[in-house]
């Protein structure tokens, strides 16, 4: 697939200009996941554009809560307000703001700031008259279709549409995560990452783990570990990295980053798949695998995920054997009986699309589209096609791409990838570097601004 007809599909997935403010997430200038805490649950005023939706004053024909306010959640807060009718929409998040996984591990290689990824949510307050209540939910109602926050506020509506992101599996003997830090949820753990990496010795051994599939991001792991080789190579050249794949082979891009593992990095990188943690041992930094045991000097363990704590919690992880939250796709609503006035987007849904922020977004605009349908009487569109697109770092400044098109098949009620249409890069190179900067800023201010 050529380039420009990647960049084209890529572009007419997204709804807004390249160049507008994101209520945060500056460029730096050597180019629902935020280590901070909320110190309180307070509801936001209400502040409308009178030509978006409901205007202060005006009782709103329809409510909908959505909880989470990462790249699905506030996606589908904007999208309903800009195509729902006077639909009035209350966003409930336990942080003030959100820092994106997408291009974090620039943060480890000192090429990014964690700010430069950082995001508000005062554009959706402002620009489209969005509530912001800054709270946990500690339960759903999905019957009288109510969520209530752990100060006991109870919230109502005539939907609900949930967005709470992954949780990690526990790692056996692993009692302290900061010992062996995965950063999958950009904040905290990138810094701490970054800095084991800056101390380790100039000869040491980092390992980096792939945990089974599904989790966040298919090609993440691969593409961090091609980055932090380059990176090895300039600021600890006598250093390794073990990659230990919990999968039996590459499951992203397996042409460019088995060519990059075994070629451009074959010096540092040694690829080991088959190799899921059993065990870790944080006191001498030594993990258990299947296929043997390894010790490292810095160790970047990516657990097995699942979907939000929320959507275990109240019994909505009905599939992929009890991770993640069965849905509809052509509305998103759960499938678990009594509950499909209950949406659910973004990484904790079990779809057969990637677990990516694109997709979240993707995802986030069927949804919304459904859900305003669904409010005034109508049907689901019948027929959704959602885009999955990203850049891979291969190296500090060269990288490759993916993209997939993904289109409703009656036959199996789920989203097929339409061959035609989906694609990756032969190879990399600075070119597709510069332009995964345009895509990520196009993505994040169609999300947020």
């Amino acid at each position: 697939m050529d380039r420009r007809y990647f960049l084209q599909g890529m572009g007419a997935t997204l709804a807004t200009g390249l160049v507008v403010a994101c209520g945060g997430g500056e460029s730096d200038s050597s180019d629902s996941d935020n280590s901070n805490d909320s110190s309180s649950n307070n509801s936001d005023a209400f502040q409308a554009d009178p030509n978006l939706g409901t205007a202060p004053g005006v009782s709103a024909k329809s409510r909908v809560i959505v909880v989470g306010a990462g790249m699905g959640g506030a996606a589908v807060a904007k999208y309903l307000r800009l195509w729902g009718d006077a639909i009035d929409v209350t966003l409930v998040e336990r942080l003030p703001t959100y820092t994106s996984n997408i291009m974090s591990s620039l943060v480890l290689t000192g090429q990014r700031t964690l700010g430069s990824l950082t995001y508000t949510h005062d554009r959706l307050r402002s620009g489209y008259g969005i509530r912001v209540v800054y709270g946990e939910v500690v339960a759903i109602d999905p019957v009288g279709v109510s969520v209530t926050l752990a100060d006991k506020t109870v919230l109502k509506a005539d939907r609900i549409v949930l967005a709470p992101g992954i949780a990690f599996d526990d790692v056996p003997g692993l009692s302290d995560p900061d010992r062996m830090p995965h950063a999958w949820k950009a904040g905290a753990q990138t810094t701490l990452l970054a800095n084991q990496f800056n101390a380790m010795p100039a000869n040491g051994t980092a390992i980096l783990t792939i945990p089974k599939v599904p989790y966040r991001c298919p090609p993440g792991p691969y593409e961090r570990a091609c980055l932090l080789a380059d990176w090895m190579k300039v600021h600890k050249p006598q250093a390794r990295l073990l990659v230990l794949d919990a999968n039996a082979d590459y499951v992203a891009e397996r042409d460019n980053f088995a060519s990059a593992f075994t070629g451009l990095h074959a010096g540092v990188i040694q690829y080991i798949p088959n190799a899921e943690v059993s065990e870790a041992d944080p006191a001498t930094l030594t993990l258990k695998t299947l296929a043997g045991n390894f010790k490292g000097d810095v160790i970047n363990l990516i657990p097995r995920q699942r979907a939000g704590a929320l959507i275990t919690s109240q019994g909505l992880a009905n599939a992929t054997g009890g991770r993640f939250a069965g849905v509809n796709v052509l509305s998103y609503a759960s499938t678990v009986a009594g509950a499909d006035k209950v949406h659910i987007i973004g990484d904790s849904s079990a779809t057969t699309q990637p677990k990516a922020g694109h997709i979240a977004n993707q995802e986030a605009k069927v949804c919304a589209d459904a859900i305003s349908r669904l409010l005034s009487g109508l049907s689901p569109d019948p027929a959704p096609v959602t885009n999955s697109a990203c850049y891979s770092t291969i190296t500090q400044t060269q990288a490759s791409w993916l993209t997939a098109v993904f289109q409703y098949d009656a036959a199996t009620a789920s989203m097929q990838a339409v061959a035609a249409s989906s694609g990756a890069s032969a190879g990399w190179d600075s070119r597709n570097f510069r332009e995964m900067d345009t895509w990520f800023g196009a993505l994040m201010a169609d999300t947020f601004a």
